[in-house]
């Protein structure tokens, strides 16, 4: 890649970075180029060179906010071993994200996710919503498949209600936290005691 490309490349990750932190202060619906624009102190014309429509810079941002989960939250647990020590990583994993303010409004993916519930079934951007929630969704049932399959978990655990169960226990931090000031850290130990309480070898995971 030649420096122009590389630059041009930097610079639109930075554009992303700024629409992502955007979207989860004001929501999706409230990104649009003017205000992006405005916000990295820019011309709106700049920006609509790369992307033609809201629209398109709602794909945009919902594809790197994916990217950063990934990169940020699930690849760093992913370096930890199978089973339930893996599991919990993930989680911790998203309440350090959470932590760490890493975007002004918490979290883009649920901040658009309760923005689209009940809007009609159609639409590029609610369906590219739907498929980055099925992944994340996906990606903790193969977790705790994994944990059954290494003898960590039961084989009567189900992989869909225990995923669901850890999910919601990240979610419910989140807006408790932002809104009432509670600690993430009922969180993590929420899903730590339901997972020693599972796992048939409880000494993988921290006391506490």
């Amino acid at each position: 890649m030649d420096g122009r490309l590389a630059r041009g490349e930097r610079t639109r990750t930075a554009v992303l970075d700024e629409a992502v932190a955007l979207a989860s202060e004001v929501g999706l619906d409230g990104l649009s180029l003017a205000q992006l624009a405005e916000r990295l102190g820019v011309s709106k014309s700049g920006l609509f060179a790369h992307w033609r429509s809201k629209e398109e810079l709602q794909l945009a941002a919902v594809a790197h906010a994916r990217n950063q989960w990934a990169e940020r939250i699930v690849h760093p647990a992913l370096a930890h071993p199978r089973g339930v020590r893996r599991l919990f990583a993930v989680h911790e994993s998203r309440l350090e994200f959470y932590a760490r303010r890493t975007l002004p409004g918490g979290c883009f993916f649920a901040n658009a996710e309760f923005e689209y519930t009940g809007r009609a079934p159609e639409g590029e951007v609610r369906t590219a919503l739907v498929a980055a929630l099925t992944e994340w969704t996906t990606l903790l049932e193969r977790l705790v498949t994994e944990a059954v399959e290494q003898g960590e978990l039961p084989a009567t655990v189900e992989p869909r209600l225990l995923a669901f169960e850890i999910d919601s226990a990240g979610v419910a931090g989140l807006l408790h936290s932002r809104l009432i000031g509670r600690d993430l850290d009922d969180s993590r130990r929420a899903v730590l005691n339901r997972l020693r309480d599972l796992t048939t070898d409880p000494t993988l995971l921290p006391d506490r």
